[in-house]
This record gives C-alpha cells, structure tokens and sequence, in this order.
C-alpha cells in the first residue's frame, strides 16, 4: 500500500515538473517574440539618453510591457490550443508521445493566463506608467529606488481608490450583501472587478471587430495587387513620373529661391504622395498577370467567406439559445480532453473553429486601430514612445483576455471555459447574451453590405472616370446612357 502511495506521488511530481516546464518553455518563447516585436516599434532615443536612471526606468517599463504583450498573445492561443489538443488526443489516444497533452496541463495553461493578464492590467502597467512618470519624493535622494517609492504610494492610492469605487457600486446595487461583504474582499470585490474588467473588454470586442471584419478588404486589398477595370497602368504611372519630376524642379527652385520658401512643405507633402502613388503604380506594372488576377480575387473570396461563416454561426447560435440550454456560455471544471470533439463536424470543424477565433481576433485589433478613439494609439516603426507602447499593450491585453469568452458567447466554439473565465456573474444572464449575439450579427452584417456597396460603386466610377469629374458635379445625376456610353468608349 505504501509503495503505491509513493509511486502515486512521484507520478503526480513528475506531471507538475513536466507541466511547469511546458509553461515555461512556451512562454519564453512568446516573451522574446514580445520583445522582438516591441524592439521594432519602440523610439530607441528614450534608451540612450545621456539620464542613465531616465534610461534605466525605460528599459524596466519596456521590460513589463513586453511581459504583458507576452500574456495578451499566450491568451490569444488559449483557445486554439485547447481545440487542437484536444483533436490531437482524439486522432492519437494511445501515442506515448502525446501523453504531456493532457486536461491538467490546459486547465493549468488557463489558469496561469487568468492570473497574470489581471495582475498585468491591474498592477504592472499601472505602475509602468507611473514609474515612467515618477521622479521621487521632495526631499528624498534621487534615483532608481526613489522612484520605485514614490509610484508604490501612488499605486497603493489608486488601488484604494478603486476598491472604494467599486464598494461603493455594488452598495447602490445591493446595500445588504455589501456590508455582509465588506471584509470579504478576495471572495467577492476582486471577481466583481474582474467580471466587470471581462464585460468592458467583450463589449469593445463588439465594436470593433464588426468594423474590422469591414475594414479587412481595405487592409488586405493594400497589401495585394488589384486588378483595375478599364485601366491603362502605363498612361497613369506616366503621369504620376511628369507630376513627380514637376514637383522635384519646383522643391528644388524653392529651396535656393527665399520668395517660395512658405509653399515649401505642402510641395514637399504633395510631391511624397505623388512619389508613394508612381512606387504603386510601378509595382502593379511589374506584378505578373496571375499575382493580379487570380491571388487578389482569392484574398477577397475568402474573406468573405470567413466572415459570411462567422455571421452564420452567430446566426446559428441564436436559434440554439431558443431552444437549447446548454448552448449558454458555462464554465468547464475539469477539461476531459481525448472523448469527444467540440465540433459537430469532427478534425475539420475544429480547424474552421481554430482559424475564425484567430480571424476575429486579428479583425478586432484592425478595427480598433481604424477607430478614430483610437488612431493616436497606431505604433510605428522606430517612433514609438513609452507610453504609446504602454496604451498599446494595455489595449490589446483587454482584446486578447476577452477573446476566449468573446469566442464561447457567440458559439464560435462550444469548448467550455476553463478555471476563472468561467466564473464571470453575466455569462448566466440569458437577456445579455442573447443581445450581444443579436448585436453581433447586425452590426457585422451591416458593414458588410455597406463595405461592399461603395467598394463597387467606387470600382465603377474610378473605371468610367468619374473619379476626375469637378466636386460640384454631382455623380448621382448622370444618367445610365452616359456611363454606358463612356464605358463603351474606353473599351473600344
């Protein structure tokens, strides 16, 4: 009996080794990509600065951010990793090699990601920030401590203040449960923030990744070659050269002349905009007939097709919400991986599952960037300051925790939450998460249809040259003859 017991624990010491290194492993390598990715933002004249406590305090707050950037991306694979593990154990049940994959190790996975996004957003950007911002008390020696002082005040301030907030609303909610609970602060105040930390985050997920999914076509048709209706390349790159080499002879007179020295900058922004224009123009002309005919087409059918998917299976959802309980998001204790797939449609359905999560997540990070709220926040190369990069890992820490609850509540997945995201006190309200789904699916398909009602009007007006018309001529007047006949024209 006692043999069994030991080999029962060196069995249980060996899995939380084995466990502990893969969560180790995985999230150094995601760290140095973290790193790696903030390195070719980041302004480098705020590290080399001839202040050695100003660029020792900067490379502290950059080493934070790049922790938090590291949990936002392990928390955006949380789901993708559970659904493939878990098609992995179902194709490979009895593998010796496979046996690291197992229900302990992603419920640990979880459970890591929950406590470190939270103590992220909640403490070490915070302090980031103001240890940024930090200069150390009046009267104290100056240095790296002193500042460490002075923002551990500061942020014990907030923390008060923001747990007196937070006991103040729950008071107004209910006065009797909020003096039963006062001392009761682990147990209740912290996941009422978190809870309302996770709703804040889901609820700008539904803004943005609606106007993302909208706003894909745009960023992938940049990046691609587009094929143009009715258009001589070779006439407009000749233009663009004549403008561009006009612009360069005027910049040039300007400069030795001092009577055009105030027209100088909008000569110099106009001539980079005729100069970006000629460079795109060069590369479609130098682009082969299937990179611009045949991948450009593709790129935007499968767009459509993964967002026309997703709307389907929201729209799918909310019938099951109608008639099935057991399709409202629920917490999962112990993640039996290995006994069933997750999707209706077995290894493939899982793939589609896989690959949507991911694509929702990459069109609500496109959409809050094209946001007006926040465009400011958009980071560049080499010229990114410390607290740009600071709201640029606090925003996409908020996308990426609420991506797996975002991803269950919509029914992108039926794999339930695991740890403490399941533990949120409005995933059982059936009225919020039938609305956010409702929500989800108009919004969503309205920037569809618009998106691609002016993409074709604005492809047909820039291929009957309507675009070169004067502002006071209004497009909408022109009879259908005349487009007909104007087409027909350049045609022939």
């Amino acid at each position: 009996m006692e043999v069994d017991d030991v080999s029962v624990r060196e069995q249980l010491f060996h899995n939380r080794v084995r466990e502990t290194f893969i969560c180790v492993l995985l999230f150094t390598c995601l760290y140095i990509l973290s790193y790696l990715i903030l390195t070719h933002f980041k302004k480098n004249a705020d590290y080399v600065t001839d202040d050695v406590e100003d660029a020792t305090a900067n490379k502290i707050a950059l080493w934070l951010c790049t922790f938090t950037l590291s949990v936002a991306v392990c928390a955006v694979l949380l789901l993708p990793i559970s659904i493939l593990s878990n098609e992995v154990l179902l194709i490979f049940p009895h593998s010796y090699y496979m046996q690291w994959l197992n229900g302990s190790l992603i419920h640990g996975l979880w459970n890591l990601v929950f406590l470190f996004s939270n103590l992220s957003l909640v403490f070490l950007m915070p302090f980031a920030y103001f240890f940024t911002e930090s200069e150390g008390f009046v009267g104290c020696k100056k240095g790296v401590m002193a500042r460490v002082y002075e923002t551990a005040v500061v942020l014990l301030l907030l923390t008060l203040l923001v747990l007196g907030m937070v006991w103040v609303f729950v008071a107004l909610l209910n006065n009797h449960s909020a003096r039963e609970s006062l001392y009761d602060m682990w147990e209740y105040y912290l996941p009422y923030l978190y809870s309302a930390i996770s709703l804040c985050g889901v609820l700008l997920l539904l803004l943005c990744t609606p106007f993302g999914l909208s706003r894909m076509f745009s960023v992938t048709g940049s990046l691609l070659v587009k094929p143009r209706l009715l258009e001589n390349v070779e006439v407009e790159m000749n233009c663009a050269a004549f403008e561009e080499a006009s612009l360069s002879r005027t910049l040039n007179r300007g400069s030795t002349a001092c009577w055009v020295s105030v027209n100088v900058e909008p000569l110099r922004t106009q001539f980079l905009g005729v100069q970006a224009k000629r460079i795109a123009l060069e590369m479609r002309r130098r682009a082969s007939p299937w990179q611009r005919n045949l991948f450009y087409p593709l790129a935007m059918l499968l767009l459509l097709a993964l967002t026309v998917a997703c709307v389907l299976m929201v729209c799918f959802h909310v019938l099951e919400l109608l008639f099935d309980e057991t399709a409202m998001p629920s917490g999962m204790g112990d993640p039996r991986l290995g006994t069933a797939s997750f999707s209706m449609f077995g290894s493939l359905g899982a793939a589609v599952q896989v690959v949507l999560i991911l694509y929702l997540m990459v069109s609500s990070v496109v959409g809050f960037y094209s946001s007006p709220l926040f465009t400011s926040l958009l980071p560049r190369s080499q010229d990114t300051n410390l607290t740009q990069i600071i709201g640029n890992c606090v925003s996409l820490l908020v996308l990426s925790s609420a991506l797996p609850v975002f991803s269950r509540t919509l029914g992108i997945t039926r794999f339930d939450l695991l740890g403490d995201f399941g533990r949120y006190n409005w995933l059982g309200n059936f009225h919020i998460v039938f609305l956010y789904n409702i929500l989800f699916a108009g919004l969503t398909s309205a920037c569809l249809i618009n998106t691609l009602t002016w993409a074709v009007q604005g492809e047909l007006i820039r291929a009957f040259g309507l675009h070169k018309l004067p502002l006071t001529v209004s497009r909408t007047t022109i009879p259908l003859k005349l487009l007909l006949a104007n087409g027909l024209s350049k045609i022939q």
